[in-house]
């Protein structure tokens, strides 16, 4: 297994990382200039547009027999992977000379396909699903929108021998076994209901196992795999099944990033471990250590509160009050609130974040239910 030096790698990205697109909240306009600002190495086009007639665009780089298609913001509100992407194009661009090899190895084995938001609506809403409600990511089989049809058409063109389903996961979900938040989680996406080991997800899984293995030497233990119950209307199960290998990547929380800007670096490490190990291997059938990456658990939360006094049943009690963070665009701009996720004792939970509560009044936090 060829792994990438992770500290030759931190230099580059402090340097060439593309600093100018940041926040929470990633639009079209604010990718539009640096699409249009690719040099000559990229090709893109628009392949179509959204239900409230927004750009998609394709762009595309390299020449090799390996095609690997990748697209981002399937969910308008996860964009921590489009970030990453153009991340990944800066490393492109700007190979300092440690990584001409690496970059050249890629660009002459694989023919490399991104689809860099595909639900540009949901971005504005900063919502999950489409500008008609619809969620993308459980439309593979119904193809209701736009953007579903779009990607198919695409993914039945192109016929990529893998696939990158770039998404956010919600800060509640913890490594198991330990209190870290899952920064980066995986999948390796089941074809049926039995979850049949087949060659095609042994591929998907060896390439999981060598991105697991840089990330594990810089954030250890902080890397977490999702169970593979089989989502008969989901996009990667459906790819999957359709024979082209799906790794679902699923950018997560890290210690105080509530703008996912750390976050993404390890999402562009992943993403780029993983296509210079589909360049370079020919046997993908390291994935046995797929199966000891530790299971996603729902045990961190953003805050809690600590012995609050609480009215229950006309009765003064002291319970913990665990809060996640959620987000809303107000006047346009995207706003964080504390939101309720339970209210018990919360002693076996993770947070770092704990506020002794005795003090304080259950009024006074302003907190939401929704």
């Amino acid at each position: 297994m060829n792994l990438i030096n992770s500290k030759q790698l931190d230099n580059w990205y402090k340097i060439n990382f593309e600093s100018e697109l940041k926040g929470r909240r990633i639009l079209f306009e604010d990718i539009e200039p640096f699409i249009n600002k690719l040099s000559s190495k990229f090709k893109k086009e628009i392949i179509g547009y959204s239900e409230n007639n927004i750009p998609i665009y394709k762009i595309f780089i390299g020449t090799g027999a390996i095609k690997v298609l990748t697209w981002s913001q399937m969910h308008g509100n996860e964009s921590t992977g489009t970030k990453a992407l153009f991340d990944l194009f800066n490393f492109f661009e700007y190979p300092t000379a440690e990584f001409e090899t690496i970059s050249t190895t890629i660009l002459d084995s694989c023919t490399l396909q991104f689809i860099v938001m595909l639900n540009p609506d949901g971005a504005i809403k900063f919502t999950r699903e489409n500008a008609n409600d619809i969620d993308l990511n459980r439309d593979a089989v119904d193809k209701k929108a736009v953007e579903s049809k779009l990607l198919r058409k695409h993914l039945d063109k192109f016929k990529p021998k893998f696939c990158f389903n770039l998404h956010d996961q919600r800060s509640i979900f913890n490594v198991d076994g330990t209190g870290n938040p899952a920064t980066i989680s995986f999948l390796a996406p089941s074809e049926d209901l039995e979850r049949t080991i087949t060659k095609g997800r042994t591929e998907t899984m060896s390439v999981i196992v060598a991105m697991n293995a840089l990330l594990q030497q810089i954030i250890p233990n902080c890397v977490g795999r999702y169970t593979d119950e089989f989502y008969p209307t989901a996009t990667g199960d459906n790819f999957q099944k359709l024979g082209y290998n799906t790794v679902l990547i699923e950018a997560g929380h890290y210690k105080n990033d509530y703008e996912r800007e750390i976050t993404r670096k390890f999402n562009f490490y992943a993403l780029l471990q993983g296509i210079y190990f589909i360049a370079t291997d020919k046997a993908y059938n390291n994935y046995e250590p797929y199966f000891k990456i530790p299971n996603n658990n729902k045990m961190f939360l953003d805050k809690i509160y600590k012995n609050i006094e609480i009215i229950e049943n006309n009765e003064t009690v002291k319970r913990d009050i665990g809060i996640q963070y959620k987000f809303k665009v107000i006047n346009g701009k995207l706003e964080r609130y504390e939101a309720i996720e339970q209210i018990s004792d919360l002693s076996k939970y993770y947070s770092d974040n704990v506020v002794n509560a005795e003090n304080l009044k259950f009024d006074e936090l302003k907190l939401s239910n929704s």
